[in-house]
């Protein structure tokens, strides 16, 4: 059955795209790669060398390779299995003995920033040591 002219369902056929496949395609190739790479994990390592502040136990083994694309986060919840404390207790963490970064933070925009020696030091205490 035919629509009257300028029904909902005629108008809906006839709209357009925004761009067309002919126009602009290189610019959504660029796009989509970009995107492509945006989702690669970085399988790149860094060298993180934990060192203890205060009264906190000193790790056996201190130099581990981490994952460069992963959070700091991620950092923090290996520190905690490696020393076996549990989620509620105490652990405070830093970077070159100056700031306490934020979880979200990836470890390799730290250690681009913060590397000392070719490795990123994360100093850990179960008090605040620096505010």
């Amino acid at each position: 059955m035919a629509q009257p002219p300028g029904s909902p369902e005629e108008l809906g056929r006839q709209t357009s795209l925004p761009w067309t496949p002919g126009e602009g395609g290189e610019s959504l190739m660029q796009a989509i790669q970009a995107l492509e790479t945006y989702k690669k994990k970085d399988p790149s390592k860094v060298v993180v060398r934990f060192k203890a502040v205060g009264n906190a136990p000193i790790m056996k083994q201190n130099f581990y390779k981490i994952t460069a694309a992963n959070r700091f986060q991620a950092v923090i919840q290996f520190l905690r299995k490696e020393l076996g404390w549990k989620a509620g207790e105490p652990l405070f963490t830093y970077i070159n003995l100056a700031f306490s970064p934020a979880p979200d933070d990836t470890v390799s925009n730290l250690f681009k920033s913060f590397a000392t020696d070719g490795h990123l030091i994360v100093n850990y205490s179960t008090t605040a040591a620096w505010g």
